[in-house]
């Protein structure tokens, strides 16, 4: 069994579980969309001291690798290299729409049929990927402009099952009798463990000092229009 903490910052929400081998045995989350620098640390806290577990006995910290928020980010990954460092345990990244792909996949009662979970990119845009039923990635992630004609091609050959914040924004666009759209689909800790439990099993680690997020898109700093001081 590996003891693990893991954490999902990569959009307004934030969510934090610790699992032990297959198992969840703690999950704290918020919807509040509060600063997740405020929340994280406290929902640790929390999950340790209710599970009276101590920090020691962890053996991995996992974190959302992305695509997603650029500050979100950020902040999940931070705090892990934190514990990874004070700790002297691995850092395992997870693929944030890999583990919406498993939660998309819980929610649909049949196997004929591939997940494509999204995440907003604000106006038609979204971070997307494609994945087999047995989650195993059909398409790489990529940022895309959502259109009448996205999706025409794959939709012919095969029913997709869209989910995510990204996917409601597309509900009257993607119009095809193949297209399926599962609701309340969202970046959980709940759903990147069962990725980290397989990463920690084949030993599959990240370089702590040099790890970053996979952000996609480069951040692009605004300069506010009315000057304060």
């Amino acid at each position: 069994m590996a003891l693990i903490l893991n954490i999902e910052t990569s959009t307004s929400v934030c969510s934090a579980s610790l699992s032990d081998g297959d198992k969840i045995i703690g999950l704290k989350e918020s919807f509040d969309d509060k600063s997740h620098a405020s929340l994280l640390t406290v929902f640790i806290e929390e999950l340790l001291s209710e599970n009276n577990i101590d920090a020691d006995k962890l053996q991995a910290v996992s974190v959302s690798e992305g695509p997603g928020s650029y500050t979100g980010l950020r902040i999940g990954v931070s705090v892990a290299k934190g514990i990874c460092y004070a700790k002297n345990i691995p850092l395992i990244a997870v693929n944030t729409l890999q583990a919406m792909a498993i939660m998309t996949k819980e929610k649909t009662d049949t196997d004929n049929i591939i997940f494509c979970p999204m995440i907003d990119a604000r106006r038609m845009e979204v971070y997307s990927s494609l994945f087999n039923y047995d989650i195993s990635i059909k398409r790489e992630t990529i940022a895309e402009i959502i259109d009448e004609n996205s999706y025409s091609k794959e939709l012919t050959e095969y029913k997709i099952a869209f989910s995510g914040n990204g996917a409601e924004k597309c509900k009257g666009i993607i119009t095809h009798n193949n297209a399926v759209f599962i609701n309340d689909i969202y970046p959980s800790a709940k759903y990147t463990a069962q990725l980290a439990k397989q990463l920690f099993d084949k030993k599959e680690f990240k370089d702590t000092a040099y790890f970053e997020p996979y952000y996609l898109k480069d951040f692009i700093a605004t300069i506010p229009k009315k000057k304060v001081f």
